[in-house]
């Protein structure tokens, strides 16, 4: 069975969230759906994106993912895009071309009809679960949506990153890549600076440092990640998202 799963800023106090499934349910009675998060920030496309980025090839390729979040075209646009195997539908707002490096391999804008929207994706994810192809709901995109994301700058001498998010438990991630970190830093020491203070070494999990102190350790998706261990590290460290990150490297 393929599955879905749906992403959205939608929030859980309303009925959106059920709404939309009921829509999916109501075409594919048999559909399994998989929440991966409804309290992204609302219109907070890098929020959004990070989620998926982080998420979406966990799942079996083929899975179908609906993104709820508002679309920027007016009047509104809607797409299919195809991305690593994966089938992602939503709004042609820029969060598809965030979610992967990989360009998609194919892109359809959906046809609406005057006064339909986001209730037909409902619909389409279902009849898309059950094996119409991408292609019968419409033509090629001819403007999709592009954005450029934000990558560390690595030279011999440092990376330079940012803080791209921050968690729910005030971790910040950033966008310094582990690949780039290993192959600098091999046979050579270094000094992480953020804000006005600066450590000396990557942890290989949290627990390495003691209650209320400071760590820095590579997330799942292979991205640095500080914090304060038992402590909301964006509170306490004076950091947010796009503060800077430095790796220096010492010969």
């Amino acid at each position: 069975m393929t599955l879905i799963t749906f992403t959205s800023d939608f929030g859980l106090s309303d009925h959106y969230v059920a709404f939309t499934k009921a829509g999916i349910l109501k075409e594919y009675p048999e559909a399994q759906i998989v929440d991966i998060s409804h309290q992204v920030k609302p219109f907070d496309l890098a929020h959004m994106s990070h989620i998926l980025h982080g998420t979406f090839r966990e799942f079996p390729a083929g899975t179908v993912h609906l993104i709820g979040n508002e679309s920027t075209q007016k009047p509104p646009s809607y797409i299919i895009a195809a991305i690593e195997e994966h089938l992602f539908v939503g709004a042609n707002n820029g969060v598809m071309s965030l979610v992967s490096e990989k360009a998609p391999t194919e892109v359809y804008e959906i046809s609406l009809e005057s006064g339909e929207g986001f209730s037909k994706l409902s619909a389409i994810v279902a009849k898309l679960a059950k094996g119409d192809s991408a292609g019968s709901f419409g033509g090629p995109c001819e403007n999709f949506v592009q954005y450029m994301p934000r990558k560390a700058r690595a030279t011999k001498k440092e990376i330079a990153g940012h803080v791209i998010h921050v968690d729910h438990y005030g971790n910040l991630i950033t966008n310094i890549e582990k690949t780039d970190f290993d192959i600098l830093s091999r046979n050579r020491s270094y000094r992480i600076t953020f804000g006005r203070d600066a450590v000396t070494e990557v942890n290989a999990q949290i627990s390495e440092v003691e209650a209320g102190e400071v760590f820095f350790t590579f997330s799942s998706n292979g991205r640095l990640m500080l914090g304060i261990n038992q402590g909301h590290g964006a509170q306490l460290l004076g950091l947010e998202y796009d503060s800077p990150v430095i790796i220096h490297f010492e010969d």
